[in-house]
């Protein structure tokens, strides 16, 4: 069950409108690594897990992503301003000014329909874990470019409360995974001399073989 709270988050500011910014924005709304992806990859995850408090904190994240959603689809309405000028979006997303009456979409930077295919279930808590892991680095990576390309004092700010928040989780899925991580696909492999070798294949010729062992570090 979800309750809806009316008001946002974090409150959101902008300096002045931007509407080409506001085009680079939707890719955290409906792109590959954006707050919706986010939010139903972690909610999905959880039907299947046992550990009360793994399944607890997916769908707290979950919740969360959700909140961020809101957040930056308030943040794109603000930038986008009061009148539709698909010419003030010269390049990138234009359909919030031909199709949508600048109401956010769930569309990516480019102007793609967000999909399901972005969503990353496997029903091995192990292997769900880690790819929320990269999910979360790699929604931290789409907004440090964000943070790049805006004066906006306002909007940074925002950028950066958000990006802050993607470490935090991404910290807590390494937490969790540290819990879990001899169990699942971890526990069926990895069990003999040939999972825990590297074979270079750089070396010069007649020494393509060499091997050493190599130990997969855990998470901290």
């Amino acid at each position: 069950m979800f309750k809806h709270e009316k008001m946002l988050f974090r409150p959101v500011e902008i300096e002045k409108p931007n509407p080409q910014y506001a085009a680079l924005l939707q890719e955290q709304l409906g792109g590959a690594n954006g707050e919706l992806k986010a939010a139903l990859q972690y909610m999905s995850q959880s039907f299947r897990i046992k550990d009360p408090d793994i399944k607890d904190l997916f769908l707290d994240i979950a919740a969360e992503e959700l909140s961020h959603l809101e957040m930056i689809a308030q943040t794109i309405n603000l930038l986008n301003g009061h009148d539709v000028d698909a010419s003030s979006v010269p390049a990138g997303e234009i359909q919030t000014h031909v199709q949508l009456g600048l109401n956010p979409g769930l569309i990516n930077a480019s102007g793609y329909s967000f999909t399901g295919d972005y969503v990353t279930v496997t029903g091995d808590l192990c292997a769900d874990l880690l790819a929320n892991i990269a999910s979360e680095q790699r929604a931290k990576v789409v907004y440090e470019y964000l943070h790049r390309q805006i004066d906006d004092k306002k909007v940074r700010a925002t950028i950066d409360f958000l990006l802050e928040r993607e470490e935090a989780h991404n910290a807590l899925f390494r937490e969790a995974f540290n819990k879990v991580q001899n169990t699942g696909s971890n526990r069926d492999y990895g069990t003999t001399l040939a999972a825990h070798m590297y074979f270079s294949m750089s070396e010069p010729e007649g020494n393509a073989f060499t091997t050493k062992e190599v130990n997969a570090p855990s998470f901290k």
